[in-house]
């Protein structure tokens, strides 16, 4: 079983590399922004390793100019397994 913690992070990563931001460049607008991404945060986000809240989220999708509905794939493959470990 695949352990997924998030949702989004395949989209977040396409969007930042059709966007031309390296993982560094889309940490500093975040950080700019107001909000504390490490790059390796944002890579761990990417990589479904990390769970990511809503305030973040909103941030993303500014920093990504894009909406927060943008970020969520169409089809949502493993969202059993980001459901299940949320159950506590």
């Amino acid at each position: 079983m695949e352990n997924h913690k998030n949702v989004v992070g395949p989209v977040i990563r396409r969007m930042r590399v059709e966007a031309g931001l390296s993982q560094e460049k889309l940490a500093a607008k975040i950080q700019v922004a107001g909000w504390d991404l490490s790059r390796g945060g944002l890579s761990k986000i990417e990589a479904q390793l990390r769970r990511v809240n809503d305030a973040e989220l909103l941030v993303l999708a500014r920093a990504l100019k894009c909406e927060v509905g943008d970020l969520y794939p169409n089809r949502v493959k493993g969202l059993s397994d980001v459901l299940r470990q949320g159950r506590g």
